[in-house]
């Protein structure tokens, strides 16, 4: 992304900036510095040269998410993000072969207590404490080949900047920024962690997300709302599983366990990696091969999820008591992003939520004064699986939930019943196509476009040619896709109600 196109944006109308013929031009310039090779093991490289600095970016995602999480081992998915920066089997260790007979030694023990575990009937308390001791004494042995923090130190020690992984219900991407003198390091580190993981402190990380899941979820009444909210609105598909997993399951998940979701979900087949920044493909995909090339095959793209949420065909609802702030949340059942009417949805997602200016803050904020907070969103919980177009608001003191019902569904209504203006259309593809270009303004964001458009659509290109799609939503679109799916019978409802806490009695226990 030139530097002046950014610039650009200050100094004319957007209506001149982002005609399509720029645009396209810019996507011929893109293609002139962007290299895209598809490994013989499978593995997808993008490398885009951006030389404004002497640094790159670079963006790995793995097409396996939170959806993907085993049945009975939910937040799976989730433990790579923890494991990610935990080392491989030269990084991390003084005694990687003794260590990973220590490691096998903890599977042996931590299989044979929660077998024990497990047993709903017949269960052996004092077995199972020995077992337990068994598998902490384990535990312990392993942990004495463990250099703690040591693949973050190497990176950060040779200037890497922003390490971060995360895990959506539709995939899972780790990232950072580093000089560009020390792109074969970081090829070399990136590429063997995707090969060769070491599940070194699984169990002491598993302990982590546990904590996490408490913090988020039990103990904040949103986070309870929420979930509840998912796990409402759908019967069969798995994003109404919470993506840092149900509290039973994340409990006793395993390293077995992990190791064979890698297995099965981080073959190079399953995996794009872009670099975006001070780089030259013809010295840096060479580079790039030699590492990334060296990544075992393990075997094509695992098949595409065969469970499909039916139809909902009853409105359903959620109310959870808390002594907490009030909360409003209604959600319908739309299509993925494949579907031709994406853009719609974003459409009405923008007219509705886009700013001091949109239809839900001008009318419960701003004109009614009845709510703090009113907005709506598109593809959650994601957006590779059919998801939920949702609306939330958080009334003020003195008002209610009801009264964000009411006033949430007289918007829809009249989104069904009148046209948006033509400011709101032209605001609504004039804000896309500036957030798009802000998006590619810096190398992180140019990484994460081209990593995503290419997973996505197999093809980055793809990015550009979604602006036609905006630029020809209508207002007949609009009143289309809002007659078809804000009905009653794809709505789900979660409200969180304000009560009293009880009072405590003498000893400190709730009367």
């Amino acid at each position: 992304m030139n530097r002046s196109w950014v610039r650009l944006l200050g100094g004319f109308t957007l209506s001149t900036v982002l005609s399509a013929g720029l645009l396209a031009q810019d996507m011929a310039s893109f293609e002139k510095r962007t290299t895209v090779k598809v490994l013989p093991n499978g593995l997808t490289l993008i490398v885009c040269e951006r030389p404004e600095a002497p640094v790159f970016s670079f963006r790995t995602i793995v097409d396996a998410g939170s959806a993907d999480d085993p049945t009975g081992a939910s937040g799976l998915a989730h433990m790579f993000e923890h494991m990610a920066f935990k080392g491989t089997p030269e990084i991390g260790t003084t005694n990687y072969p003794a260590e990973k007979i220590a490691l096998a030694k903890v599977e042996v023990a931590y299989a044979a207590y929660d077998a024990e575990f497990r047993k709903r009937v017949g269960q052996d308390q004092a077995k199972l404490a020995k077992l337990k001791q068994a598998f902490d004494d384990a535990q312990a042995e392993a942990e004495k080949y463990v250099i703690p923090n040591a693949f973050p130190q190497i990176a950060e020690q040779n200037g890497a900047e922003g390490l971060n992984a995360s895990t959506s219900q539709d995939e899972t991407q780790y990232e950072w920024s580093m000089p560009s003198n020390r792109l074969e390091l970081w090829a070399y580190m990136e590429s063997s962690r995707i090969a060769h993981p070491v599940e070194r402190e699984f169990y002491k990380e598993r302990d982590v997300v546990q904590e996490e899941r408490r913090m988020r979820v039990d103990s904040s009444p949103i986070g309870r709302l929420a979930e509840q909210f998912a796990a409402t609105a759908y019967v069969a598909h798995p994003y109404g599983r919470p993506g840092t997993g149900w509290e039973s399951e994340i409990s006793q998940v395993s390293a077995t366990e992990a190791d064979a979701f890698h297995k099965k979900y981080y073959v190079p087949s399953n995996i794009v990696v872009a670099v975006v920044g001070d780089v030259k493909a013809s010295t840096t995909m060479p580079v790039l091969e030699k590492y990334f090339g060296a990544i075992p095959n393990g075997g094509p793209k695992p098949e595409p999820m065969t469970t499909i949420e039916p139809p909902q065909n009853a409105e359903k609802t959620v109310v959870i008591q808390d002594a907490a702030q009030p909360f409003y949340l209604e959600g319908y059942h739309k299509p993925d992003y494949r579907d031709p009417d994406d853009s719609v949805y974003d459409a009405i997602a923008d007219i509705f939520s886009n700013g001091r200016t949109s239809r839900l803050y001008r009318s419960l904020v701003r004109d009614q004064h009845i709510a703090a907070q009113a907005d709506g969103f598109t593809n959650y919980p994601g957006d590779k699986y059919p998801g939920l177009f949702a609306f939330e608001a958080i009334p003020l003191p003195g008002h209610t939930t009801d009264e964000m019902r009411i006033a949430i569904r007289k918007e829809l209504e009249k989104l069904k019943t009148e046209d948006v203006t033509d400011a709101e259309l032209a605001q609504f593809k004039s804000r896309t196509k500036a957030d798009m270009l802000r998006g590619l303004a810096d190398n992180d964001g140019l990484a994460t476009q081209l990593a995503e458009y290419q997973t996505k659509f197999g093809d980055w290109r793809q990015m550009f040619k979604e602006l036609d799609r905006v630029d020809a939503v209508t207002k007949a679109d609009i009143r289309r896709v809002a007659n078809k799916i804000f009905i009653a019978t794809n709505r789900t409802t979660a409200v969180l109600e304000h009560v009293d806490a009880a009072p405590a009695d003498k000893t400190g226990g709730a009367q």
